[in-house]
C-alpha cells in the first residue's frame, strides 16, 4: 500500500468521525429546543397551584434523553463495546470470506 492511499483512508476516516460527531450535535440541539418547547408549553397549561414536578411532564426529557446518551457513547465511546479497530477487523473478515467464495 502507497503512502498517498494510507493518507487518503485516514483522512476517509477522520471526515466520516467529524461526521459523526456533527450528527451527534446536531441531535442534541434538537433535543435541547424540543424540550425547551415542551416545557414552555407544559407550563402553559398548569392549573394555578398546581405542581410541574409531575412526571408527564418529563416522559420527552426522560426517554430522549436515554437515546442521547446511547447515541454519545457509539459517537465518542466507540471502541468501548467493540474493542479498538473494530472496523478494520471486521472489513478484513469479510474479505476474507468473500475472497473464498469467489474462487
Amino acid at each position: 500500500m502507497g503512502t498517498n492511499k494510507i493518507d487518503q483512508q485516514r483522512l476517509d476516516r477522520a471526515r466520516q468521525r467529524v461526521k459523526k460527531i456533527k450528527g451527534f450535535y446536531t441531535h442534541l440541539l434538537f433535543y435541547v429546543v424540543i424540550n425547551l418547547i415542551v416545557v414552555f408549553q407544559n407550563i402553559e397549561y398548569l392549573e394555578p397551584g398546581e405542581s410541574y414536578f409531575q412526571a408527564h411532564n418529563f416522559i420527552t426529557f426522560a426517554l430522549w434523553g436515554i437515546v442521547i446518551i446511547i447515541h454519545a457513547l457509539t459517537v465518542f465511546l466507540p471502541n468501548f463495546i467493540l474493542g479498538s479497530n473494530w472496523e478494520e477487523r471486521k472489513i478484513k473478515e469479510i474479505m476474507e470470506k468473500d475472497k473464498h467464495i469467489w474462487k
